[in-house]
């Protein structure tokens, strides 16, 4: 006779369970998500890459423009471009991020529904996804510190 194997599928008794064995187990579907994602979101821009660096840099352009020439906001003898980028891109990397991850198991019912892996992989390679976006605009961040003379300081 031959033996097979009984695979039980059932709800973890706690939500803080994130079984991060079986993440590791997937990590290679983890990568090919975050690669299709990548993929999907610069193909679908007129400008491709370009977008995550003019995302910032217009937001910074405006925040600067508004808040250190209209309402003269003080920003701690820091020039105020930078001051205001080194927000905006943790900023923009959440709110990108929970919007993405908030809406990729909706936009992916097909794959959760016909095979068995583990849900959070899907949220997370929305989530991941965006790195490459907070990387350029680190890029962005560095060239405005270079051009600034400011040093990476505590």
């Amino acid at each position: 006779m031959q033996e097979t194997n009984v695979v039980k599928i059932k709800p973890s008794s706690s939500w803080l369970n994130l079984d991060l064995k079986d993440l590791w187990t997937y990590r290679e579907l983890l990568y090919f998500l975050i690669l299709r994602d990548v993929k999907v979101r610069y193909k679908q821009t007129a400008i491709g890459v370009l977008w995550a660096i003019l995302q910032p840099f217009l937001t910074t352009a405006i925040f600067t423009v508004i808040f250190s020439q209209f309402a003269r906001l003080d920003s701690l003898q820091i020039p105020y471009p930078l001051f205001a980028l080194s927000g905006l891109l943790l900023w923009l990397f959440v709110n990108t991020s929970i919007g993405t991850a908030s809406n990729s198991l909706v936009n992916n019912s097909n794959l959760v529904t016909k095979i068995y892996f583990p849900r959070l992989i899907v949220p997370l390679a929305a989530t991941l996804s965006g790195l490459i976006d907070l990387a350029l605009g680190f890029l962005l961040l560095i060239g405005l510190m270079i051009y600034y003379s400011i040093a990476i300081s505590w």
